[in-house]
């Protein structure tokens, strides 16, 4: 069950759950399949910490993971959140998908409390850990500041105003790889933030789809997230363009040097892109495409699903870039300065 809980988001009955393992059960509450994207995010701040010569592995390791632990401290409370609005009830959207564990009856409100509590705490231990391993900084607090904001602001009210969409794209992005990069550096690069950039789009395209997949029932239900606001079409429009940003990106900062031509490799993700974009060009269909899968992430999600294997695939592929990227400038530092 860990590994299947870390490869999808596993659809268990009431019989199953009660007989997994503490564990398990942390791992379905928490979607720890989805963590991989913030994982790629801490290794790509690392990489580029190791890019200018300053990469502590210690300092990283508990960093990454009090990101990944409030990545599933988020994801907790939301569900939670989510519950107790009652936007779970009448057989909403989320509730098909994957299992909600409030929702479904696998965990009381109180339970899930106290996994989003003892999970939060193990987060603020790893804050004090980066502390104890270098100098006191304020910089860093007010990091973890920001971070543990979003964790409780997500749901309610930044996602019914619009503002989900936006507040990934600042989480993965300037939050994780941006405050990664200070916190191994002591640091802050704007060359960093468009280095990432491309990575960060498609994290985006991920809550982006997901938000398409469910725009009826959320208008419904009057959580205006962005693509309530704009609109399925244009949504999906703004899903394609920024997969094709992220390639723009890449080939700008090539050309002005800052990334070395191994960063090309990228271009190895887009035969997934060829196979998944056609399908952002049309509407979501009514019904689930024949060989297309049900539940564990699946239908009645289309679009984030579609949106993640291809992140999924770039990601890889940036990441063997950035590796690349810095093993050229340790073996020619003078010709790529």
């Amino acid at each position: 069950m860990w590994k299947r809980a870390l490869r999808v988001i596993p659809s268990v009955s009431k019989e199953t759950w009660d007989g997994l393992d503490l564990v398990s059960k942390w791992l379905i509450s928490s979607r720890a399949a989805v963590l991989v994207m913030t994982l790629t995010s801490s290794a790509i701040a690392g990489l580029f910490a190791a890019r200018v010569g300053t990469f502590r592995i210690l300092p990283w390791l508990v960093m990454t993971l009090g990101l990944i632990l409030g990545h599933a401290s988020n994801n907790l409370f939301n569900d939670y959140t989510d519950y107790v609005r009652g936007v779970d009830k009448d057989n909403y959207f989320r509730t098909r998908y994957g299992p909600q564990p409030v929702a479904h009856g696998l965990l009381s409100t109180r339970q899930i409390l106290l996994f989003f509590g003892a999970t939060f705490a193990l987060v603020v231990a790893c804050v004090v850990g980066v502390f104890a391993l270098d100098s006191w900084d304020p910089v860093i607090l007010l990091l973890f500041a920001i971070g543990a904001a979003f964790v409780f602001l997500y749901t309610w009210p930044l996602k019914y105003l619009g503002l989900g969409e936006i507040s990934v794209f600042l989480v993965w992005g300037p939050l994780i790889i941006g405050g990664g990069f200070y916190v191994l550096t002591r640091t802050w690069s704007w060359q960093v933030l468009w280095g990432s950039a491309p990575y960060v789009l498609g994290v985006t395209t991920v809550i982006f789809g997901k938000h398409v997949d469910k725009v009826s029932m959320d208008r419904q239900k009057g959580i205006r997230t962005l693509p309530v606001l704009i609109g399925e079409g244009a949504s999906r429009a703004l899903i394609i363009a920024f997969f094709i940003a992220a390639y723009l990106i890449v080939a700008a900062l090539i050309a002005t040097r800052y990334f070395t031509p191994a960063f090309a490799v990228v271009l190895l993700a887009v035969p997934t892109l060829a196979r998944e974009m056609p399908s952002f060009l049309r509407p979501k269909p009514e019904v689930r495409p024949e060989g297309f899968a049900e539940g564990e992430g699946g239908w009645p999600l289309y679009f984030a699903p579609k949106a993640f294997v291809y992140t999924r695939a770039f990601g890889t592929w940036f990441l063997v870039g950035l590796s690349a990227e810095v093993a050229l400038r340790l073996l020619l530092p003078h010709f790529w300065r």
